[in-house]
């Protein structure tokens, strides 16, 4: 289980619904993201999501590149 605080330095797919965007990690499941501004040349296409854990599965990411 990751600790809130942990730093989160991941890669997967990203996607977006009517909720706001989700990493759906490579080593499986996923995260919902916490982001300052909005990927959308990224959305459906694989990613390197940097930032921290928040609990409950969500991620503030501090980054969000192509991977």
């Amino acid at each position: 289980m990751t600790e809130i605080g942990a730093g989160v330095n991941e890669t997967g797919r990203l996607l977006r619904d009517e909720a706001g965007f989700l990493l759906q990690r490579d080593l499986g499941g996923s995260y919902r993201l916490v982001l300052l501004r909005v990927p959308v040349d990224h959305v459906e296409k694989r990613v390197r999501v940097q930032g921290f854990y928040a609990g409950d599965g969500i991620v503030e990411a501090e980054g969000v590149a192509a991977a």
